[in-house]
């Protein structure tokens, strides 16, 4: 089934296993959601806001963390102040 483009709610929704192509949620407003396990590629989540969310066990690849911040702190002087701290990975 093709959802029609416009403006939808969803409330209570089962959404498991569904699939979501091309699709633009700019503006969108995500309460009470459940992504458990989900897989995402080729996302742009510029100027997005996250709050109150469960990010244990998430693993982020091939991002662009340019001024992204984790409690006020920007990514790039955690990873900068993390290789300073850190030894050498062993070859």
């Amino acid at each position: 089934m093709q959802i029609p483009d416009g403006k939808h709610t969803a409330n209570k929704a089962d959404l498991a296993e569904s699939t979501f192509q091309n699709v633009r949620l700019k503006g969108a407003i995500f309460d009470d959601v459940n992504l458990a396990s989900a897989t995402f590629h080729n996302v742009n989540l510029s100027d997005t806001r996250f709050d109150d969310v469960n990010l244990s066990h998430v693993e982020i690849t091939n991002a662009c963390i340019h001024e992204m911040r984790i409690f006020g702190v920007l990514v790039s002087d955690l990873f900068a102040a993390y290789s300073e701290r850190s030894p050498p990975a062993p070859k």
